[in-house]
């Protein structure tokens, strides 16, 4: 006995957002793009034990055009930078990104010139997962979470709409340090000011 039972004459009410949504996010079909150890625990969520098939996500595209999530599994070098650009060009919209691993959000331990200190500064990314190397049950977690974000994704102008809010939004928000970025943070409230006892005065001597 499913949902189909309980629904009165088989009818279900819904929107268009809705039903492309629940398509987009249970037929996501990641590109291979493994690029240092990240990708070894990202071969291990395909294994048996955890099982990426649960959410369709088992094939995995040799070619950038029958794929529309690119997981950045790995520390991503200069020489690097242009064909993972090249290749998420080539990826059918819409087309997602998940950042795998301290090295691919922010570069790591790897502090120098060869290395592209985020590969945000190449592709655009929606879900940034820590860790060196995260653990496949964390990158599980990701993948739910990039699901809830495409099944509540805007369509048409609903979409133009919900960008140019997240844009105001983040230019909205105050650095949390000093002089970051170039931006000033915004000064502390000022203490209110302690009532203190007035000073004795001084008595004055009688001239007799």
């Amino acid at each position: 006995m499913g949902l189909e039972e309980k629904l009165p004459s088989g009818i279900l009410l819904t929107t268009v957002e809705k039903i492309a949504g629940y398509a987009r996010k249970s037929s996501v079909l990641p590109a291979t793009f493994g690029l240092a150890c990240c990708a070894i625990e990202l071969f291990q969520a395909g294994g048996p034990r955890h099982d990426l098939a649960r959410f369709g996500m088992e094939r995995a595209s040799a070619t950038p055009r029958q794929a529309d999530l690119m997981i950045v599994a790995g520390r991503v070098s200069q020489k690097m930078a242009p064909v993972l650009r090249q290749i998420y060009d080539q990826m059918a919209d819409p087309k997602w990104v998940i950042s795998m691993g301290v090295c691919a959000s922010s570069g790591g331990m790897f502090n120098n010139y060869a290395i592209v200190q985020g590969v945000d500064h190449i592709v655009p990314v929606d879900i940034y997962l820590p860790g060196c190397p995260p653990r496949p049950e964390m990158l599980l977690d990701s993948i739910v979470k990039l699901h809830d974000k495409i099944q509540n994704m805007k369509l048409g102008p609903h979409r133009e709409a919900e960008i140019e809010e997240l844009e105001q939004a983040s230019l909205r928000r105050l650095p949390l340090a000093v002089n970051v970025g170039g931006h000033q943070a915004a000064p502390p409230r000022p203490e209110p000011a302690l009532s203190q006892p007035a000073p004795p005065q001084a008595e004055q001597e009688s001239g007799e």
